[in-house]
C-alpha cells in the first residue's frame, strides 16, 4: 500500500506546501476538515468533509490512517493517536512527533492549558514564521524519504 498524507486541514497553514510535496512524490493527499475548501483539481488530492463535533475530523483521520502514512496536525492528542497506529506525525511548524517526544508534548499541552485556565499565561500561540514553513518542508521531505527507504 502506498503512503498517504492526511492533513488536519481546518487551521493548517501549510496546505499549499503539502499539496506540492504530495504532487512531486505522486502521493495521495487527504485534506480532512469540518468545512469544504477549494483545492486544486488533481486526482491525488481529495477533500473529506466531516460533520459533527470538534473531534470528528480527528476521529476520521485515526480511523483511516495506517502505519505507512503521515499525519500533518498541530493537534497533539491527534498526533499521539496516529503514532499509536504506527503512522508518522508532523506539526505544521516542522516539529516531528515520535514515541519519544509525544509524552512530553502531551504533558506540556496539559500544563499550558492549566496555566491559561488560571490566568498565569495568555492563550496566544507564537505566530507562524517563514522559518517554520521551511522547517516543515524539510521535515516532511525527510520523513517521506525515510518511509521510502524502509520499503
Amino acid at each position: 500500500m502506498e503512503t498517504r498524507i492526511f492533513v488536519d486541514a481546518d487551521a493548517c497553514p501549510v496546505k499549499e506546501e503539502i499539496i506540492r510535496v504530495g504532487q512531486r512524490h505522486k502521493l495521495p493527499v487527504i485534506m480532512v476538515s469540518n468545512q469544504w475548501m477549494r483545492l486544486p483539481h488533481d486526482p491525488l488530492i481529495t477533500m473529506e468533509v466531516v460533520s459533527g463535533g470538534l473531534d470528528k475530523a480527528d476521529d476520521w483521520i485515526v480511523e483511516h490512517i495506517s502505519a505507512q502514512d503521515v499525519a500533518i496536525t498541530a493537534d497533539i492528542p491527534l498526533a499521539a493517536r496516529c503514532l499509536e497506529k504506527g503512522a508518522k506525525a508532523i506539526g505544521p511548524a516542522g516539529k516531528p512527533f515520535d514515541d519519544e517526544t509525544i509524552g512530553m508534548a502531551l504533558s506540556m499541552r496539559e500544563l499550558n492549558a492549566h496555566l491559561r485556565d488560571t490566568g498565569d499565561i495568555a492563550g496566544n500561540n507564537p505566530s507562524f514564521q517563514k522559518k517554520d514553513r521551511s522547517r516543515f518542508l524539510n521535515t516532511l521531505e525527510n520523513t517521506l524519504q525515510a518511509i521510502k527507504r524502509q520499503r
